[in-house]
């Protein structure tokens, strides 16, 4: 049985989510598909286009229905179309202490931890080292590129999102959108024109092309309020493995 949904089997099972997880669709879809101003025009194309796909985590906890999510949608993301995404909703206590820097921490430990039920080998065309400019989240086989939302994003209001929400991006869905290419090259710049239109501060420095040496892929999956970088890479896959083996020894 799926655990994840499109479009048209969110409204066939309508009647059985819990009020939040309604809430958490019907909000995507009006800052998505109903207002014109989202500045991330495939992820429109997207809903449109029901090459979307939606999970839900009833807590943060969930990692192994994260897991069970990514390994779900990979399987048949290459079948969904062009602008497919998976888009995940999480609910979140209502914490007027948390802090954007929160977040991030969270989203890290989210990434790390659920690729202890990740059992496939890390691709060979991807490197394992966050710091190489090629290198890209992957799961079960699959490159992705993450993006993660929250509800204490303020300034930069295409980060703001009422949940927490995660969206992981196949790789394959960059092939036509990159430098290299005149629809690249020109979707980048309507992009970035709606992005400065729709937040409150200039885009972040770190926003660059996937594979130019000067760019680094996750210090783009979670941005915050201000222009500031974390110094290295939370990700702690490999740590973990390494650490793993060294405790059976």
């Amino acid at each position: 049985m799926s655990i994840l949904f499109n479009n048209v089997t969110i409204k066939q099972n309508w009647e059985l989510l819990s009020p939040w997880k309604q809430d958490a669709y019907q909000y995507f879809q009006s800052m998505i598909g109903e207002k014109n101003d989202y500045p991330c025009v495939p992820a429109r194309q997207g809903l449109k286009n029901n090459m979307l796909r939606f999970g839900f985590l009833d807590n943060v906890d969930d990692t192994k229905v994260l897991a069970s999510s990514l390994k779900e949608y990979g399987d048949t993301s290459k079948a969904i179309g062009q602008y497919t995404s998976l888009i995940i909703f999480i609910p979140m206590d209502d914490d007027t202490q948390a802090t954007v820097e929160d977040y991030q921490v969270l989203f890290w430990d989210l990434l790390s931890d659920v690729t202890n039920y990740d059992t496939s080998d890390w691709p060979a065309t991807i490197p394992d080292n966050p710091e190489h400019h090629e290198w890209e989240f992957c799961f079960d086989g699959e490159p992705y590129f993450a993006f993660c939302a929250t509800p204490v994003h303020q300034l930069r209001k295409s980060r703001y999102f009422p949940y927490m929400m995660l969206a992981f991006q196949p790789r394959f869905v960059f092939d036509e959108l990159n430098a290299s290419t005149s629809y690249g090259r020109k979707m980048k710049k309507v992009i970035r024109q709606r992005l400065q239109a729709f937040d409150s501060i200039p885009a972040h420095p770190d926003l660059k092309w996937y594979g130019n040496s000067d760019n680094h892929e996750w210090k783009q999956y979670f941005i915050g309020d201000d222009d500031q970088t974390l110094s290295k890479c939370p990700f702690t896959r490999f740590k973990q493995r390494i650490s793993n083996l060294t405790k059976m020894k």
